[in-house]
């Protein structure tokens, strides 16, 4: 994995920017003098997840004026997951294959090096599509649009936590990069990631709750079935409580 030099704040950002998303934002080391790895990008994970749900907002809440909630909400969904090339989806398609999968450690990290997708993996991404698509449709216009902001910055302030409180499994990419990160920016990203999704769904903000117990049973499942998490494990930490947030605040609570 290449090392990134950091130049500024703002250098992380565009750091951020180019490892979750597909946008192209340039060489990021450019002008830097100290090596470092992609750790130094993780504090700005749950704002970059929050400006992708402000892509996504804008799309479905557009939309939504002059169509049905059901195609506004699909149409979103797939301009987000164009942003980041279902980077994350690819993580719990993953996982959803090793664990469904693998007998052993040995192989369910051999089917989390496998780039072909299985039953278990194209069903989870399904699942996860769809809820979100039924869920988004629900919402009146800028319910919605608040909603999908929580959600992709919830979800990744969620990964970002699991990267500082848990161990990590195998060699891969998180291992290349868990050990590094700044703790006391990246703990503060978490919060950051909170009061957003508080802020943004009001009244529904006790959809949090399910959402970070979601995450915790994928990581403690997650080190049931491999000793620890992955790169691949965050990717379904952030689908799967991004998605449950979203579920949970249709409820009325």
């Amino acid at each position: 994995m290449a090392r990134i030099q950091r130049v500024s704040p703002l250098g992380s950002l565009r750091v951020a920017f180019g490892f979750l998303t597909r946008i192209p934002v340039g060489d990021p080391s450019a002008g830097g003098t100290r090596e470092v790895k992609v750790a130094s990008a993780v504090p700005w994970f749950p704002i970059v997840g929050a400006l992708i749900g402000g892509a996504q907002a804008g799309v479905w809440w557009l939309l939504v004026q002059g169509t049905t909630p059901l195609v506004a909400a699909a149409v979103s969904t797939a301009v987000a997951a164009l942003i980041t090339g279902a980077f994350h989806h690819d993580g719990l398609a993953d996982i959803a294959d090793a664990f469904g999968g693998g007998w052993t450690v040995e192989q369910r990290m051999e089917i989390l090096k496998d780039s072909r997708l299985g039953t278990y993996g194209t069903s989870a991404v399904v699942l996860a599509f769809g809820l979100e698509i039924a869920a988004l449709s629900s919402f009146e216009p800028t319910q919605g649009a608040f909603a999908v902001v929580a959600m992709h910055s919830l979800g990744r302030g969620l990964a970002v936590l699991a990267m500082l409180r848990s161990s990590v499994a195998g060699d891969g990419l998180g291992a290349a990069y868990m050990s590094d990160i700044p703790r006391v920016p990246a703990m503060l990203a978490v919060i950051v990631s909170g009061i957003v999704a508080a802020a943004c769904l009001g009244s529904s903000a006790l959809a949090i709750v399910p959402a970070m117990f979601s995450a915790l049973i994928v990581v403690a499942l997650s080190h049931r079935k491999i000793g620890g998490i992955t790169g691949d494990v965050l990717g379904a930490i952030t689908v799967v409580s991004g998605v449950v947030l979203l579920v949970a605040a249709t409820l009325q609570f």
